[in-house]
């Protein structure tokens, strides 16, 4: 009998649950932190579904949400993609009605990239599913605790930042 995808996602949660709380409980940050994403991006990426939004198209979609009008390539870079994968995602959304490309007369190498009034609407559908997810994420835990944990991903990412600038001003 063929497992649903729900069961596959249940499985894969109460997987990585068992990993945590009994195999290793004090494993490094990072896979903790790895862990908890994929398992936000499963319960998004279900909800996403329910309208026909790959997760894939969520991520440029925040960003055109925010900076409307950028360059294909600002776009991935700021989605941290390849850009390839950008315009593979791009042209879907494009069939789909969710955005237009052109180039400007004046500079014919650029493509922006605007949202159309559907890809506009997507926003008070989509954001309230992510806004679920966050709550459901946080649920029981304290105020002051959810801002705990916002300072310390915050400080861990400025000094993995660091640690990068450092890198990179080596080479």
């Amino acid at each position: 009998m063929p497992t649903t995808r729900a069961a596959r996602e249940t499985e894969i949660s109460n997987s990585i649950l068992k990993h945590w709380h009994e195999a290793v409980p004090n494993d490094r940050m990072a896979h903790l932190v790895k862990d908890a994403t994929r398992s936000f991006l499963r319960s998004l990426q279900v909800r996403l579904r329910e309208h026909g939004v790959p997760l894939g198209q969520w991520t440029f979609l925040r960003i055109l949400w925010e900076r409307d009008g950028i360059t294909q390539r600002e776009l991935s870079k700021e989605a941290g993609l390849m850009e390839p994968t950008t315009v593979v995602a791009l042209r879907a959304m494009e069939e789909l009605g969710y955005i237009t490309r052109e180039r400007l007369p004046e500079n014919r190498k650029n493509i922006y990239v605007h949202l159309t009034t559907k890809g506009k609407a997507l926003k008070k559908k989509l954001v309230p599913l992510a806004e679920e997810v966050n709550a459901l994420a946080v649920r029981g835990l304290k105020a002051s605790d959810v801002e705990t944990t916002r300072r310390c991903l915050l400080v861990m990412l400025d000094n993995l930042a660091r640690d990068e600038a450092l890198d990179q001003s080596d080479e």
